[in-house]
């Protein structure tokens, strides 16, 4: 199996919310992506979508399998509390995975990622990992996985995260890994080596790149390598973060990954 990079949607969030020359629309963004930055895939904000009917949500789907540019994962921006102590805030979470679920399921996404907003204990993680499991019940009817993406707190070592998925259970709960945030714990490789064998997808993210064309903060390739050695073979997402061009840091990020996926799928 191959390795398939794909668009974090929020990588083109200015150019997507502009309005005149030059501006993409949500609806074209799939026609966009893979025609002119040669990816085959999004994972959506739900941001983005903010106040989009289900009809919207039917006509972004068309528009993706037309295009051969599906969207992938439905990808909550704020986290939710699930562990906290009030327990209209934890049935508030709920309601808000079982809303993002329907979501997910119209844009014909395989997959929903959330983030926790827990403290680092065990109480936190008991309780988390028994309000997620109430909700996976309705994320499985609809066909859905649900990745849990690292979030400071409970979530930030990988161990932990690997922990709570274990305690919840289950072929359709997993990760979300980020190139940013293993860099970020210090081990990009064994981060990445931790949480890949778990994943629904992981994201590449990207701060830009310097006039030798080296990507700022950490090795791209050694991203793909620490992933890809443990047996990963699902969609990899642009997840574009930089201040500069999007379009012209995508497409050599792109480049980038896609020759480090190439080298890890040769026979050695």
């Amino acid at each position: 199996m191959t390795m398939l990079l794909t668009l974090a949607a929020s990588s083109l969030r200015k150019l997507v919310s502009t309005t005149g020359k030059g501006s993409v629309s949500l609806l074209d963004l799939p026609s966009f992506t893979i025609t002119q930055l040669q990816l085959r895939g999004l994972n959506v904000p739900s941001s983005m979508l903010a106040g989009w009917s289900l009809a919207d949500l039917d006509q972004l789907r068309d528009r993706g399998d037309k295009a051969g540019c599906p969207c992938l994962v439905l990808i909550e921006d704020p986290p939710l509390r699930f562990a906290d102590p009030l327990l209209d805030v934890r049935q508030a979470a709920a309601e808000r995975v079982h809303r993002l679920a329907v979501a997910a399921n119209r844009l014909g996404c395989n997959a929903l990622a959330v983030r926790s907003d827990a403290p680092d204990t065990d109480e936190a993680l008991e309780l988390t990992a028994t309000e997620l499991k109430a909700v996976m019940p309705g994320v499985e009817r609809l066909e859905l996985n649900l990745l849990l993406a690292p979030h400071a707190g409970l979530t930030d070592a990988p161990d932990r995260l690997t922990d709570l998925l274990k305690r919840i259970g289950g072929f359709r709960i997993g990760s979300l890994p980020d190139f940013a945030h293993a860099a970020a714990s210090g081990d990009l490789v064994e981060t990445l080596r931790k949480l890949a064998p778990y994943a629904g997808a992981v994201h590449a993210s990207v701060n830009g790149f310097n006039r030798r064309g080296t990507h700022k903060g950490y090795d791209l390739a050694q991203g793909v390598e620490a992933i890809r050695g443990v047996g990963f073979v699902n969609t990899l997402a642009i997840n574009y973060v930089g201040d500069g061009d999007p379009l012209t840091n995508i497409e050599s990020a792109r480049k980038i990954l896609q020759q480090a996926i190439d080298a890890n799928e040769r026979p050695k």
